[in-house]
């Protein structure tokens, strides 16, 4: 089974648009026969966890202690596995190692930290080119102006894949994982 790793933000709440597109994604990835995969926390993780497990899907969180014992919080209550790490370097290494595609969707710095961390892996060979999609128009603007800037080197270009809304980013994922 093919894991998509999502990224996104804890500060999200349910009946927000990125809550309920993140739900809609995990539902609709869950019934492409994907496994999801995510921080195991809540907003957007607890979102695209809630959406995978309605649908009958596999959900895996990837917590980590410095975020659990330094915070107080528990992992979600919709995830089948659960696998902690001590800290948040192992725990991103973890979900960039272990997907098979990655989503992006609305956040703030730890999000950045993820789209940054996994971007340059794949860029120089730490782990395979995997389709990758930042969903959103927040991601659409920052991704753009990094793509557009003299600051990029070479082999960042075409990496990664904006998405403005769920249809289109399941779309990206499901075409690029598809076998030809």
């Amino acid at each position: 089974m093919k894991t998509i790793t999502v990224y996104g933000s804890s500060q999200v709440r349910p009946q927000q648009p990125e809550y309920e597109d993140a739900a809609a994604i995990g539902r609709a990835l869950a019934r492409a026969g994907y496994a999801v995969m995510s921080g195991g926390y809540y907003g957007v993780m607890e979102a695209v966890s809630k959406g995978a497990k309605s649908a009958g899907g596999r959900v895996i969180g990837v917590t980590t202690d410095q975020i659990g014992l330094q915070f107080n919080v528990e992992p979600n209550a919709y995830l089948d596995e659960i696998v902690n790490f001590a800290d948040l370097r192992d725990r991103l290494l973890y979900m960039v190692e272990h997907a098979d595609g990655y989503l992006a969707m609305p956040g703030g710095i730890g999000t950045l930290h993820e789209i940054a961390e996994t971007w340059e892996l794949m860029r120089i060979g730490g782990v395979p080119r995997r389709p990758f999609v930042c969903y959103g128009e927040l991601w659409a603007t920052v991704i753009g102006e990094l793509e557009n800037s003299a600051y990029l080197g070479d082999g960042y270009h075409g990496m990664i894949e904006i998405a403005l809304c769920p249809d289109e980013a399941l779309k990206t994922l499901a075409l690029a994982l598809t076998p030809r």
